[in-house]
């Protein structure tokens, strides 16, 4: 009889395991661990946003890259934009066409495009720029220029002339370089010296007239600014437009609010 129950014990704890285990490693060898759970799929990565429209009133065309989209106030904020100008649009052309057609003179199709494009990504910033073009039915088309920042602590748009102190700062601290430039750019279009006379395209405008844009060449902080220069500005519409740049100088970044001469460095 003890053998018959030395035999059923050995049994016993063969089906539990490793006869030699205590009582908790028993246990423990019998429960099964429960599987690893499977990793939270990783989201897809955001698109650029492109949208465009032709009709027999118009041809529309905006779209914003894939820096801004992965934004989402950004993003919604470029949206409604998109919408608001395209709604400009079709009132414009409606209003258009019913002249034309009252007036018994030819329809031009209407025209407006607007792209942003990245200018600089920093820890603390994303410069965004656009080129713009619209044509209403005259003689030609106008481009155009637009910037904003995204600032990523605060988590809002910025115009690039908000982090200076003010718009007679940024003339004092770039003006004269920005007029250098300038001249130098629209002597080698008109094949003559630039001289100031009475002629508006001979003077050198503000730098608030200009588009300005913040860049980087080491994707750290700013470190060049950019000027652009759209028709009339600087020269009559033939002459076409002046995209300049600028190295921050110390002059600049004094120029700069204090709360955001940390994201500028000095060339």
């Amino acid at each position: 009889m003890r053998t018959v129950a030395i035999l059923g014990l050995s049994a016993m704890l063969a089906a539990c395991g490793d006869p030699t285990a205590s009582p908790e490693e028993a246990v423990a060898n019998t429960t099964a661990a429960p599987p690893a759970p499977a990793p939270a799929p990783s989201p897809p990565p955001a698109a650029p946003s492109r949208v465009k429209l032709e009709t027999d009133d118009y041809s529309f065309a905006y779209a914003y890259p894939a820096e801004a989209a992965a934004i989402a106030p950004l993003a919604r904020a470029l949206d409604a934009e998109r919408e608001t100008a395209l709604a400009g649009l079709k009132r414009d052309t409606g209003e258009w066409r019913r002249e034309t057609e009252k007036g018994g003179f030819p329809y031009r199709p209407y025209a407006l495009n607007i792209e942003w494009k990245v200018v600089t990504e920093t820890p603390r910033l994303l410069s965004l720029s656009a080129e713009t073009y619209a044509y209403t039915g005259g003689a030609h088309g106008s481009p155009g220029f637009d910037a904003l920042l995204w600032d990523k602590a605060a988590g809002k748009r910025l115009a690039p002339t908000e982090l200076f102190a003010s718009a007679q700062a940024i003339q004092s601290a770039m003006g004269d370089a920005f007029c250098q430039r300038l001249d130098r750019a629209r002597q080698g279009r008109r094949g003559v010296p630039v001289g100031r006379s009475d002629d508006p395209f001979n003077d050198c405008p503000k730098v608030a007239e200009t588009t300005l844009i913040l860049g980087s060449s080491d994707g750290e902080r700013i470190d060049r600014v950019g000027l652009l220069v759209g028709p009339y500005v600087a020269g009559p519409y033939a002459e076409g437009t002046y995209d300049l740049t600028l190295p921050v100088t110390p002059a600049i970044v004094a120029a700069v609010r204090p709360e955001w001469r940390e994201a500028f460095a000095p060339r």
